[in-house]
């Protein structure tokens, strides 16, 4: 309809100042085009269009009907909708006989007869207010992933070196402020355990499959598969091409499924989590240094760091049982393998022989000091330890003394945000305002607005701070409203603060029951 509108103007504008040949021309293409009839293309073409205003529908459901629904909803333990609708009679019901709840008749009628559609519109606010996120839309993230197999956690079996899961750390500090953080690409193979890491300055798609392009070829095996979840990082066209490209057979796990890809997030808490911690890391330094804490780790990690590796689980009713292969390091996984070529299981051997897990051990316990300085909010990391390799192996044997927690052991709590960032202009006169309310329910937010203008013109000089006032006004009447409605005993001493909720007066009844006219 908008087409043809944006048509209609354009083509018509055009049509009654053209010439008699000319409108011919112009009716015989705008009949084609829009597939309307000779007669009614030049009705259309001569009158000039007129947008027609739009029709607000009428509010059917109050205040009042959205506190009560959100009372009801949180006493469900927020359940759908669709859910909700069924049992709001019970609900209602129960909680009336209970003393919970006191409700109008035609708040109770509206409650029965709205809609599980209606249910979610109107509680769509408090969802969102309260974490809950709301569904993912469809875009072209959404094209792709449909075009993406999924793969579960039971479909992997026993696949070569080469099939691996790929996932994204972010180093927020536990709560997402402003700005950007550090993020860490890690790679599993499903086979060995193999774990390689990767520190993205930003979370970009593109940085994204450098990562991966580096990885591969640190990997001692061929990359064959990917496998990821349904971050829009990882669901776009730039790694969808880089997948096609390298030949890389790409897959996803469900939605929400954190279990598909359990070899993954289980190396994200053993080895991300355990080397770079919960701090927040933000900058170039911090990339970078976390980027040379993890080449060696990677060789610490894969060569003497054993690990289990689920060998199959048996469900009896409630009880699981799981059993596990004897522990082994990636690199003893890749040398019993049956799989892998003698050429790289030499290699391996070579490259083992000639690493030191201890200069390995300090050189990771050092880039972690300037990890920990920088996730403290420090710009520069400190200077590196300059104590030799002999020392440093002396001091192991009291390092747990040591009052240096790890980063694993330094996790941050998050604090509420309780205080204000500006100073309330109403302080002093909000008593004043509150009487006005309780006089005159009717009155609106603007007239308050120009009455204390008048009043205080040094205060408030051009009433700027008439959207604070319509919400404290709002806040207040919405205040008014729980405690008519969710009193119990009390209703007639509560009934005292009326309020006007959508332009209805809100009265209460000598049975204490209330009315809305």
């Amino acid at each position: 309809m908008a087409t043809r509108r944006e048509l209609k103007q354009a083509i018509g504008e055009r049509y009654r100042t053209a010439g008699r040949w000319e409108r011919r021309q112009i009716l015989d293409e705008f009949t084609r085009v829009t597939g309307y009839h000779r007669k009614h293309a030049l009705r259309v073409l001569n009158q000039p269009l007129v947008a027609q205003p739009v029709r607000k529908r009428p509010r059917i459901y109050g205040e009042a009907v959205h506190q009560a629904l959100t009372l009801l909803w949180e006493a469900a333990d927020r359940i759908c909708g669709k859910r909700l609708k069924p049992l709001l009679p019970v609900l209602i019901e129960s909680m009336e006989r209970h003393g919970h709840l006191r409700l109008d008749p035609v708040v109770r009628s509206a409650l029965l007869d709205i809609s599980a559609a209606t249910i979610d519109r109107l509680l769509r606010p408090v969802r969102e207010a309260s974490g809950r996120g709301g569904r993912r839309r469809w875009g072209a993230g959404s094209a792709i992933r449909q075009s993406v197999p999924v793969r579960t956690f039971d479909e992997w079996g026993e696949p070569p070196p080469g099939y691996c899961e790929a996932d994204l750390v972010e180093h927020c500090g536990g709560v997402k402020h402003e700005g950007n953080f550090v993020h860490t690409l890690t790679l599993t193979d499903i086979h060995s355990g193999w774990t390689e890491c990767a520190a993205l300055v930003v979370r970009e798609q593109n940085l994204v499959v450098e990562g991966f392009s580096m990885m591969r070829h640190q990997l001692p095996f061929v990359l064959r598969g990917l496998d990821t979840d349904n971050d829009s990082v990882f669901m776009n066209e730039t790694l969808q091409t880089y997948c096609r490209e390298q030949h890389l057979d790409w897959t996803r796990s469900r939605p929400y499924r954190k279990n598909d890809q359990a070899w993954v997030e289980q190396k994200n808490g053993a080895v991300v989590r355990r080397l770079a911690g919960y701090g927040r890391l933000s900058g170039l330094n911090a990339a970078a240094t976390l980027g040379r804490l993890y080449q060696s780790a990677r060789l610490y990690v894969n060569f003497f760091q054993p690990s289990f590796k689920l060998a199959g689980k048996q469900r009896d009713g409630a009880l699981v049982r799981r059993r596990y292969h004897a522990p082994l390091t990636p690199c003893q996984r890749l040398l019993a393998s049956a799989l892998v070529e003698e050429s790289l299981k030499d290699r391996l051997r070579r490259q083992f022989a000639a690493l030191d897990p201890v200069a390995l051990l300090k050189t990771i316990r050092d880039t972690q000091q300037e990890l920990t300085a920088l996730s403290d909010g420090n710009s520069q990391p400190p200077a590196r330890a300059s104590e030799d390799l002999r020392t440093f192996v002396d001091g192991l044997a009291s390092a747990w003394q040591s009052a240096i927690r790890a980063p694993q052991g330094r996790r941050k709590k998050a604090a509420a945000h309780w205080w204000r960032t500006r100073v309330d202009p109403f302080t002093h006169t909000w008593p004043m305002v509150e009487e006005w309310l309780r006089a005159e329910p009717e009155v609106t937010a603007k007239t308050l607005m120009h009455r204390l203008c008048g009043l205080f013109p040094d205060v408030y000089p051009t009433g700027s701070q008439l959207r604070t006032l319509q919400r404290r006004v709002q806040l207040w009447r919405n205040e008014q409203v729980k405690r008519l409605i969710f009193a119990g005993a009390d209703i007639e001493i509560l009934a005292s603060n009326t309020a006007l909720v959508s332009q209805n007066v809100v009265k209460t009844t000598t049975s204490g029951e209330v009315k809305f006219e």
